[in-house]
């Protein structure tokens, strides 16, 4: 089948979910909150028709706890009117009171626990974990508390903000202008909640890209004295994460930022706020290349200037040693590039072990040990929590048997576009130091960029780190951001995995757009709200808006494969959604509105307007080769007309946004004329001639959507699932458990899991069949993605995915989000048949299956 033939499913597809909500997600439970606004029997007054109750925390307990307290008093403030006290002094303390502290280390806890006997034994040793509970005569002069206690700072931080959420402050409250909503008073339910502790030990993200969007915006308007990122723009960073309970911090490293640092305040506020600051893949021991190696470039290079490249390390390690870090070690180029000096894998494998030895000896000397509970502190580079970050060529020595010491991280990286590349061996799953991912939503790279909306459906996100997850991926999860705004959702969604990943992958996804909306715009307009959402991600699933040109850079403009009749669907399906958007930001009272332009309303007016702009320009071109030179130009000014709305959108946001808030926050891509071998064009109606009618006919098909099965059977010891909300056209299928082993060829029939399509064929003998798989990366190393079909009972034959990483087939396919495969089948007579397609080995994932009737080989 052709990709036009394939595409107008697509769009079709879309059209009637559109119209008959089949992508409308569920709606918002009504759901008890253990915060709320009228008083039960036994309730904690957090908030009474009063004054707000006190909040007391040790003087003598960490700096974050402090911070926590005074930020949990602002929000009472923001939702009630009614500001807190904040003390430190127990005898300042009369009537019902919150008190927080973290165990072992709070004196005004320790307290509390010897007066009450408070159970705190489950967090004692405990990794960032917490409890919340109503607590009777914990101190004399109070008759009644609300405790939280941490089993370690920033268990006790999380603890905090998990109040503030509930009572409906939003983690975005300042990135986003989300505001709380008031309420006279705030009553918590009694009784005892236990959080923690976090399914990934480290979370975070990493600032990157920053030169169209988050540099100019602190550089020109929120922080114009430093002029650059400093510990302004900073606090605010280490506020959102603590509010979304993650821990590490990557910084932005590109050469228009100023080091994280080369500031040394910034180093001292993260240890502050409890975040453990590490460093990209490109940067070892905490040094930003870019900025702080001063001398010639090919001077960074370990085989001819070891002693400069390790006096350059070793001065770093020597003044942030004493602060809770996470120190990348090995080595590449100044940026995102491979090392400088040997050649070959050989080579390479030599000179990083060479550099292991020599990094980890630097942090044995200088640098502080592992801060978690119930560690020894023993002196040793094993002590020092580290990673290797297995990056785009490292990947390759990885593999090619680089040994990486046991107690490091090793961390795999996705494929930049959201497939994660490699995955922990049966063999290695055993090594102490755990293993990692670093995922993007963000990238600037090839084979196109896509830095300026943020499109990743969370199904995506879920699908790739829950295998992860399950196949050992636990010690650190990193996200790629980019300039953090407009990546907010995506954001929440990923460090909420690494929270807490134990409940079930399909409820995750489905509850998550509408209880974010909620959180972020009351229940009221939850479900719609979410629903858009949902199908802004279906729709730019399809084709990225950064990718809404279909010639990579550098080639010839060629037109996209969309027939007039499937350009008009998407265009109708955009345009229907920008109008329910339009209509929700109507409803909302105005100081929502600036909340919703930022999270929903401008990506959907931006893709929006950005498909008009492309699809009318590509008929103008059409129109312009049949020579229609009136309607060429009618078609012409449309799409110069959705520029120029384009280009207005981006304005309100970057002008009129909370007063001006936002301004040279948003670029539209390309923002300027660097990296053009990775970016679209800037904009211009394009020139090409109209695509042969002949390369669309193909005579009758007959397609499926994958997880339109008429029936699935179970394998031995795996299955196939509907993994809803991922595809290109519906919900796709994957085998499950991930984990399962692969189901040897002679078995396939006996053993392994079916999917069975029942399909009228009106005639006799052999017709291709297309399967359309995802563009995953396969979980056996060495082993191809594949599946085998039968027709009936002839016995099953294997479809291997061929599409190297890194190769041509690849980068089309995640541009596509679609990697087709050609077999053949044999029909021994007309009628009704039933196609089976038997799983060999998780790691595959099928969107949807296309025989073609007419054209046989």
């Amino acid at each position: 089948m052709t990709c036009a033939r394939f595409h107008r499913l697509v769009s079709s597809f879309s059209v009637l979910a559109l119209l008959i909500g089949l992508a409308a997600p569920r709606a918002v439970r009504a759901e008890a909150s253990w915060v709320h606004e009228q008083p039960a029997a036994g309730d904690f007054p957090l908030a009474p028709n009063g004054a707000a109750a006190p909040i007391l925390y040790a003087q003598g307990d960490f700096a974050v706890v402090g911070i926590a307290a005074r930020d949990l008093a602002g929000d009472v403030a923001a939702v009630t009117g009614r500001p807190p006290a904040v003390t430190t002094n127990a005898a300042d303390v009369h009537g019902p009171a919150v008190i927080v502290g973290t165990v072992g280390t709070s004196a005004t806890l320790d307290q509390v626990i010897r007066a009450t006997g408070f159970d705190v034994s489950r967090l004692q040793g405990a990794w960032e974990s917490f409890v919340i509970a109503t607590v009777a005569h914990p101190l004399p002069g109070v008759p009644e508390a609300l405790v939280v206690a941490g089993s370690d700072r920033r268990g006790t931080a999380y603890g905090v903000y998990e109040i503030s959420q509930a009572i409906g402050v939003s983690p975005w409250h300042w990135w986003a202008d989300v505001p709380p909503r008031h309420h006279a008073s705030l009553y918590v339910s009694a009784g005892l909640r236990r959080f923690g502790p976090p399914s990934v030990k480290y979370r975070g993200i990493f600032i990157n890209d920053e030169d169209w969007g988050l540099e100019p915006w602190v550089a020109k308007t929120f922080d114009p004295e430093r002029g650059n990122f400093g510990p302004k723009t900073y606090r605010k960073v280490f506020d959102l994460l603590l509010r979304l309970r993650a821990n590490t911090l990557w910084p932005a490293m590109h050469a228009c930022s100023t080091p994280f640092n080369a500031i040394p305040e910034n180093a001292a506020l993260a240890d502050e706020y409890g975040i453990v600051m590490g460093s990209s893949h490109a940067e070892p021991m905490l040094r930003n290349n870019v900025g702080e190696w001063k001398a010639a470039p090919d001077t960074y290079n370990y085989a001819t200037n070891r002693e400069g490249v390790r006096a350059y390390w070793e001065e770093r390690i020597k003044t942030n040693g004493r602060f809770e870090n996470i120190y990348t070690i090995g080595m590449r180029g100044i940026h995102d590039s491979a090392m400088q000096g040997p050649k070959g894998t050989a080579a390479r494998v030599r000179i990083l072990e060479q550099i292991f030895a020599d990094q980890r000896e630097l942090l044995a000397q200088y640098a502080r040990p592992s801060p978690e509970p119930g560690a020894t502190g023993a002196a040793g580079p094993a002590s020092v929590p580290q990673l290797f970050c297995a990056y785009k060529e490292v990947l390759g020595l990885y593999r090619g048997g680089l040994k990486v010491p046991d107690d490091v991280t090793v961390m795999f990286p996705d494929d930049n576009f959201g497939y994660i590349r490699d995955f922990p061996q049966p063999d290695e799953r055993g090594r102490a130091g755990g293993f990692g991912i670093y995922y993007h939503v963000s990238y600037l790279g090839a084979p196109m960029s896509y830095i300026w909306l943020c499109t990743t459906p969370p199904a995506l996100i879920a699908e790739e780190m829950t295998r992860a997850y399950d196949h050992g991926i636990r010690q650190m999860w990193i996200l790629n951001v980019g300039d953090l705004k407009p990546a907010e959702s995506d954001t929440e969604f990923f460090l909420d995995l690494a929270w807490d990943i134990t409940r079930g992958q399909r409820d995750r996804v489905a509850d998550y757009l509408p209880a974010w909306a909620a959180r972020q715009f009351g229940p009221e307009h939850a479900t719609e709200i979410a629903a858009i959402m949902d199908e802004y991600y279906r729709l730019n699933f399809q084709r990225k808006p950064e990718h809404l040109q279909w010639w990579l850079p550098k080639q010839p403009p060629r037109p996209s494969p969309f027939t007039p009749e499937e350009t008009a669907a998407r265009l109708d399906a955009f345009r229907a959604l920008r109008r329910r958007a339009d209509a929700v930001a109507a409803s909302l009272p105005a100081a929502q509105r600036d909340a919703f332009f930022e999270l929903v309303g401008y990506p959907v007016a931006g893709t929006a307007l950005a498909n008009d702009r492309y699809f009318d320009g590509e008929q103008s071109a059409f129109a312009t080769d049949r020579g229609e030179i009136a309607l060429a130009t009618r078609l012409a000014d449309k799409a110069n007309g959705a520029n120029a709305a384009l280009i207005e959108q981006t304005r309100i946001y970057n002008d009129l946004i909370a007063g001006g808030k936002w301004r040279h926050i948003m670029s539209l891509e390309p923002a300027d004329g660097q990296w053009k071998s990775f970016r679209i064009a800037p904009w211009r109606v394009p020139t090409f001639a109209l695509p042969a009618s002949a390369a669309t006919a193909t005579g009758p098909e007959i397609a499926r959507e994958a997880g339109h099965f008429t029936r699935a059977v179970a394998g031995k010891s795996v299955a196939w699932s509907v993994i809803p909300g991922l595809g290109l056209t519906g919900d796709s299928v994957g085998l499950f458990p991930t984990t399962a082993a692969a189901i040897p060829a002679d078995r396939l029939s006996a053993e392994a899991p079916r999917l069975e399509y029942a399909m009228d064929f009106p005639a006799a003998g052999d017709f291709p069949v297309t399967f359309y798989t995802l563009p995953t990366h396969p979980i056996s190393v060495g082993r191809p993605l594949q599946l085998a079909v039968g027709l009936d009972d002839a016995a099953p034959r294997p479809v291997i995915v061929h599409a190297r990483d890194g190769s041509a087939e690849w980068a089309q396919g995640v541009l596509d989000e679609t990697i087709p495969v050609t077999t053949t089948i044999h029909v021994d007579a007309p009628g009704r048949h039933t196609l089976r397609v038997y799983g060999v080995e998780p790691g595959i994932i099928l969107d949807k299956l296309v025989v073609n009737l007419g054209s046989k080989p």
